[in-house]
């Protein structure tokens, strides 16, 4: 795992080309290290460092492991292509997108701005 501050902007870009977050456990121990080994409260990841079953709303993932990160006042952007999930899923990235914690967004420059 590769950490890269963005000091400027008080963000932490975490590369990975293997799944780290497995559930919600994973989750937390994640972004609790890269706090601790950075400060910052935003954390950039790519959609491939996260396992594929939070992206389907039926398995209680993502809503568990997104409510640990509002408890700790953590915020998240994950990168990726996400066209493919099912329309109540891309209801659910609209609505996040909207709020203030979570954001789901194409590109690293859509995501610091998000976590701006």
């Amino acid at each position: 795992m590769e950490i890269q501050k963005l000091e400027s902007d008080g963000i932490a870009r975490v590369r990975n080309d293997e799944v780290i977050i497995t559930d919600t456990a994973s989750m937390l121990d994640f972004v609790m290290s890269v706090q601790y080994e950075t400060t910052y409260h935003k954390i950039i990841i790519d959609k491939v460092a996260v396992l594929e079953a939070f992206f389907d709303l039926k398995t209680g993932l993502l809503g568990d492991a997104f409510q640990k990160l509002v408890t700790y006042q953590l915020k998240m952007a994950i990168i990726g292509d996400f066209s493919m999930y099912s329309e109540s899923f891309k209801d659910y990235i609209y609505e996040s997108n909207k709020g203030s914690h979570v954001y789901f967004v194409a590109t690293e420059e859509e995501a610091v701005e998000k976590l701006r």
